[in-house]
């Protein structure tokens, strides 16, 4: 397998990471990997593991704030931040692999980010794998909570708001503690300023989910207490596309790709994806 990794600069003068993974021989496929909130795109080496040896090639950077990006951790100005380095870096990949299909393939936060990018670029892509995307707002989080990440987000964007409970990505306990034992985790409350522009984001999704035309495959744990469940299935109801597909995993956690039953979840990706090639 190989690897390589470089960073390109954003034009405001931030310096994005980005790798890849491929096999020796040409790659049918692209994946497209967004990863999800404090984490980074080295985290998604089940993914790799399965897919590159089945002749796909895995691609993904490491969003402002986050990994080995530059930037104050989880934060951001507003959230065209996240989408723009992802134009850049799809735009490096179609030079480097030219008229291969490339599938966005979102997680959680990465899922809000690929929406709306779906929003804005869908007729690049092939197709989008959208995992426990985070494009509807918890009802968990109280009205007053979101007023105050409105109002801080203005005077003070830098507060801390929100901590993830780490517990819950997965059942599997190995990848709990090699999430908070990974240094390029950030285990840190959740910015006023990034929680106000991804509300904004989920609002938006909402009210222009109906452009939404490629095809699309959403994964969801059941027993998900990171995101709503309900918004894979608010995408899937409100997508115009004829070609949608939504799996929800029975008791399965937050990152299905990194569950006990991952093999199922994984196969799965991979019967949708051999069937839009």
């Amino acid at each position: 397998m190989i690897h390589a990794e470089g960073r390109f600069q954003t034009p405001k003068g931030a310096n994005i990471y980005y790798q890849h993974w491929q096999a020796e021989d040409t790659p049918k496929a692209i994946l497209f990997v967004v990863h999800g909130l404090a984490e980074h795109s080295g985290r998604y080496m089940n993914l790799v593991n399965y897919f590159v040896p089945r002749g796909y090639a895995v691609y993904g950077l490491d969003h402002i704030g986050h990994g080995k990006s530059d930037g104050a951790r989880v934060y951001l100005e507003r959230f065209s931040d996240f989408i723009e380095p992802l134009k850049t870096y799809f735009d490096m990949i179609q030079g480097w692999q030219p008229g291969k299909p490339v599938f966005l393939v979102g997680h959680s936060m990465g899922g809000l980010i690929g929406s709306v990018y779906l929003l804005e670029h869908q007729d690049e892509l092939k197709g989008a794998v959208l995992s426990a995307p985070a494009v509807k707002v918890s009802d968990n989080i109280s009205p007053a909570t979101i007023l105050l990440g409105k109002i801080l987000s203005g005077i003070l964007p830098r507060t801390g708001l929100l901590a993830l409970d780490a517990a819950t990505i997965s059942k599997d306990k190995a990848v709990v503690d090699a999430y908070l034992n990974d240094p390029l985790v950030y285990t840190g409350k959740v910015t006023a300023r990034l929680a106000a522009e991804m509300l904004s984001a989920m609002q938006r999704v909402t009210a222009e989910a109906t452009t939404i035309r490629l095809p699309i495959l959403l994964l969801q744990g059941s027993a998900d207490r990171l995101v709503d469940p309900g918004g894979a299935n608010m995408l899937h109801q409100k997508a115009s596309t004829s070609d949608k597909t939504l799996k929800v995993y029975d008791g399965l956690y937050h990152e299905v790709f990194n569950e006990p039953e991952r093999e199922q979840v994984l196969k799965d990706v991979e019967t949708w994806l051999e069937a839009h090639l």
